[in-house]
């Protein structure tokens, strides 16, 4: 009797397991990172009696968790992905919209500027017409500071949501730490079974940093887990916790380093190459590949639109008879740190080869290395008497730049809201070429003055009178001419009946180093003359307005330096800078759908193996509640029979 009324106790007890943990599951159905779980049950050891093995009943060896290492790792690998892709679209789709906009992008503040230049070029001396181009000048560089400060509003939000994810990441990471402990305590006490409930809020806690940054967990033999973020950087070891924070200290981007928490209270520089993945991977990314981009591009628009556009500018004439000046006033390209006295400027001559990179110089040794900072490439830079070029740039290297020493050079990352207007009055406009020439009618040939392009205002000052003496170039007998005093040219033959028959290009230059091109044509008799003169009074000359608006459509940009050829307009260059941005998002933005989809068919697999089904779960209630009862008969049995046996035996 009492082995019968013992296998019927086990029996109740197995089903009071079964509809403890099935009454488990539906309480949880809904709580996240719940993994359904299930009692494991075995026959007791048998009796040997009679000559034969009798069964003692059931015992219960254990509760598990419906759990997937392979599902497991596919939703951490989808959903970290699919955050990284979020947390960059929702910034990048930003700049985009920003770029993009038909109205307030700068492409309409461009074509509104070369309109009214072409007004100032139809009719020079309008004082409206100029007045007008100073209006739409001052709307296009309005354009660039607002576009370059929009661009810096998203960044900040970057930053911002940067510290407040470091913030989210240290705090899952003190739970996981916490949580290691408590397994580990847990687990030890109860024999090593194991502790699921505590067991899935670790794993939570796991899926919840995944989506902040790359995770991987690591097994120790204590049932803690060591927690590895990005390409390796240890986050939590067993139960202690390191924090990520922003540092005030720089990197050679110009950006604030991440610092990870060290021994002693040390905060330790972190790569950001080794923080990828999640939502603080895409932020980062989105950072260094989005953002800076798009500034440094919009600012080497700016330069090069604002440094030829003054080369040109300064080639001209005002209304007072005045030399051109800075149309456009521009900062220089920013150096860090400022101690170490290297002093960088725009190259005009060298325009085309601007990329728009940032740069580190460093010495070592003798030698003097220039390293492009996104690409890592370095270069060997000449230095001599302490001057060097380098893609558009010319560099002043002081003696004290000695072995070790590095600076940082950011040329065009704060052009565009640096640019601003340089002249505000209208006379100032120089729309009017500095010099005239001149065919005498006396000229016995068909001579004629095809173009003067004046190239350099040499030792003149801009603001100033030119205030040039008149200079004959006289044709002589020999097929050569003469030129004036105070003017030279390397080559002054001319053979219009052999190869000059169409025309031919001098370069003369003239007192304080004045320079012309002078293009003629014809065929000239001796003594024939060409004078050139100073345009003084000339108010209704439109050369130079001419010259600065085919500034609009000349190819500018994105060349190879001396020996390269430019290759963009600058309609071109912001064009393919919305491209760019715009072939970004819509990739991000694609690789965002393709993710949530990959994590919504990992999720479904998983929780067909871990998930809890009501339906399941109440269909075994009744079936666990039937085995209760049939547990408790059987209890009940045994002890009618017990009775019954202490009746015979009174």
């Amino acid at each position: 009797m009492s082995s019968l009324l013992n296998i019927g106790l086990t029996g109740l007890n197995a089903s009071q397991a079964y509809l403890n943990t099935t009454s488990h599951n539906i309480a949880n159905a809904a709580t996240p990172g719940y993994h359904r779980q299930s009692v494991t049950q075995e026959a007791r050891d048998p009796q040997y009696f009679g000559g034969a093995f009798f069964g003692t009943g059931t015992q219960i060896t254990g509760v598990k968790r419906a759990y997937s290492e392979l599902l497991e790792t596919q939703v951490l690998s989808a959903d970290n992905r699919r955050a990284e892709y979020a947390a960059y679209n929702r910034f990048i789709s930003q700049v985009d919209n920003v770029l993009a906009d038909s109205d307030t992008g700068l492409t309409p503040a461009l074509n509104e500027f070369f309109g009214a230049l072409q007004s100032v070029s139809s009719n020079p001396t309008n004082v409206a017409a100029r007045q007008a181009l100073i209006s739409s000048g001052e709307t296009l560089v309005a354009r660039f500071q607002t576009l370059d400060a929009r661009i810096g509003e998203i960044a900040q939000g970057v930053e911002t949501d940067i510290a407040t994810t470091m913030v989210s990441i240290n705090g899952y990471a003190a739970a996981i730490a916490e949580l290691n402990q408590r397994i580990a305590v847990s687990q030890s006490s109860a024999g090593g079974g194991a502790a699921n409930d505590l067991l899935d809020q670790r794993d939570q806690a796991i899926a919840e940093l995944n989506k902040l940054v790359k995770v991987n967990a690591v097994p120790q033999r204590d049932g803690s887990l060591s927690i590895f973020i990005g390409s390796g950087q240890a986050l939590v070891l067993g139960t202690t916790a390191k924090e990520l924070s922003m540092g005030d200290t720089l990197d050679e981007n110009g950006r604030p380093m991440v610092l990870i928490s060290g021994s002693g209270g040390s905060k330790i520089p972190l790569a950001e190459n080794l923080i990828t993945g999640g939502e603080l991977g895409g932020l980062l990314a989105v950072r260094r590949d989005g953002m800076e981009p798009a500034q440094r591009s919009l600012g080497l628009i700016a330069t090069t639109l604002a440094t030829a556009f003054n080369e040109q500018h300064k080639l001209g004439i005002d209304l007072d008879g005045e030399l051109g000046r800075n149309f456009f006033s521009l900062g220089q390209p920013r150096v860090e740190p400022g101690s170490s006295g290297v002093g960088v400027r725009i190259d005009p001559a060298e325009l085309a080869a601007l990329t728009g990179s940032d740069y580190e110089l460093r010495r070592e040794g003798a030698k003097y290395l220039m390293t492009d900072i996104g690409s890592g490439v370095s270069e060997e830079l000449t230095v001599v008497a302490g001057v060097a070029s380098y893609r558009g740039l010319t560099l002043t290297v002081p003696a004290s730049f000695a072995a070790g020493d590095r600076a940082f050079i950011y040329p065009t990352r704060q052009a565009a809201s640096g640019i601003a207007m340089a002249v505000t009055d209208p006379r100032d406009v120089a729309a009017a070429a500095p010099l005239r020439t001149s065919v005498p009618a006396t000229n016995g040939g068909s001579l004629q003055v095809e173009s003067l392009l004046f190239t350099s205002t040499g030792l003149a000052i801009d603001g100033t009178k030119l205030a040039l003496p008149n200079v004959d170039l006289t044709f002589s007998a020999g097929n050569v001419f003469t030129l004036g005093a105070g003017w030279t040219s390397a080559d002054l033959s001319y053979d219009p009946n052999g190869s000059d028959s169409a025309g031919k290009v001098f370069s003369l230059t003239g007192p304080s180093g004045i320079e012309v091109q002078l293009k003629v044509s014809g065929k000239p008799a001796v003594n024939d003359v060409i004078t050139i003169a100073d345009n003084a009074g000339g108010i209704a000359d439109n050369r130079n307005a001419v010259l600065l608006g085919a500034l609009q459509t000349e190819k500018l940009m994105f060349g190879a330096g001396s020996a390269g050829t430019p290759t963009a307009t600058l309609n071109n260059a912001y064009a393919q800078v919305v491209a760019k941005i715009g072939s970004k998002t819509r990739e991000v933005q694609a690789g965002e759908r393709t993710q949530s989809s990959l994590l919504a068919q990992a999720t479904a697999a998983r929780d067909s193996v871990s998930g809890v089904n009501l339906d399941e779960e109440a269909a075994n209630l009744v079936r666990f509640q039937q085995t209760y009862q049939a547990a408790g008969r059987v209890m009940s049995v045994a002890q009618r029979l017990f009775d019954e046996m202490l009746a015979i035996a009174r």
